[in-house]
């Protein structure tokens, strides 16, 4: 047991972080190996990433189920509280030079790359050696036209309506989190079961517009520069908005169990962080990838 007074906490010896690499390696080794190699182009046996991705998934429950458990029976102490915050923070703080990155390609290639290939200034040299003819303008597949004809994404329609429901998301966690520190557990409970219910709507939604864009716009992955793009950028938010929607799944499920006081809730804090993080990019996106298309 450790109280305020105690100057390091050292946590015993873990075999989970070890069963998480094993389960990583199979995962991406059998992903590797799964990768289109014949004139057909079909993925081959993806036996060995099920497998895998089910050992990370044992690691998880595993892991932080242990980490629950040490903290409902008052293991930690204040200077875990800020190891754990920390932690987050520089976790957050790499998230966002992963998406930095993807939003740098982003201007690169609009601010850069087309006008160079496009011949714009004094870059009539390069547009006569490396494509001739080309055009550019933005949103565009790339020289050759890759990928077929495509409609670009408006920001209307279902963009607009997950932009608001993504915000109003951030409002109701904000909602729960002062019901948490204002002892009201039947406010934390409403507020996080409507999160989860307007980020899985997100998540549904963004899926109706991925089909839609598939099967009638002609936008797809390889549909060039644009396509790329697009899919790399609103699919990996799409992946952290379902991470989130887990954690704060897994927040609504202690909170109904009694766990989490006014003082001590550095879980919830954690995924809000996370929540309020994918609310931020998707903005970015929302304005960059979608209305100044």
């Amino acid at each position: 047991m450790s109280t305020e007074t105690d100057s390091y906490y050292l946590p015993a010896p873990s075999y989970w972080p070890i069963i998480g690499s094993i389960g990583l390696f199979i995962t991406l080794f059998g992903f590797a190996s799964a990768l289109p190699g014949t004139s057909d182009g079909a993925m081959g046996d993806m036996t060995m990433v099920y497998v895998g991705l089910a050992i990370v998934a044992v690691m998880l429950f595993g892991w932080f189920g242990q980490v629950i458990g040490e903290s409902e029976s008052g293991k930690y102490n204040a200077q875990v509280d800020t190891s754990f915050r920390m932690g987050m923070v520089w976790f957050i703080f790499s998230e966002v030079m992963f998406f930095a990155a993807f939003f740098g390609v982003l201007l690169y290639t609009r601010q850069l790359a087309v006008p160079w290939l496009s011949g714009e200034g004094n870059n009539a040299m390069t547009n006569a050696l490396l494509w001739k003819g080309y055009a550019g303008g933005w949103p565009t597949n790339g020289p050759g036209s890759v990928g077929g004809h495509f409609e670009p994404m408006s920001p209307f329609g279902i963009p607009l309506w997950n932009t608001i429901i993504l915000l109003s998301s951030g409002l109701t966690v904000t909602w729960a989190h002062w019901g948490l520190k204002n002892g009201r557990r039947g406010q934390l409970i409403a507020g996080l079961f409507l999160t989860v219910a307007l980020g899985s709507l997100f998540v549904s939604l963004q899926a109706v517009e991925y089909m839609h864009a598939y099967s009638e716009m002609g936008l797809k992955l390889n549909s060039g520069i644009y396509g790329s793009t697009f899919f790399m950028l609103t699919g990996f938010h799409g992946l952290h908005v379902s991470i989130g929607v887990i954690m704060l799944l897994v927040m609504l499920v202690r909170a109904i169990k009694g766990h989490f006081t006014a003082k001590n809730h550095f879980a919830f804090e954690a995924a809000a962080w996370y929540w309020h993080f994918v609310d931020v990019v998707w903005l970015g996106l929302f304005i960059f990838v979608y209305w100044l298309a």
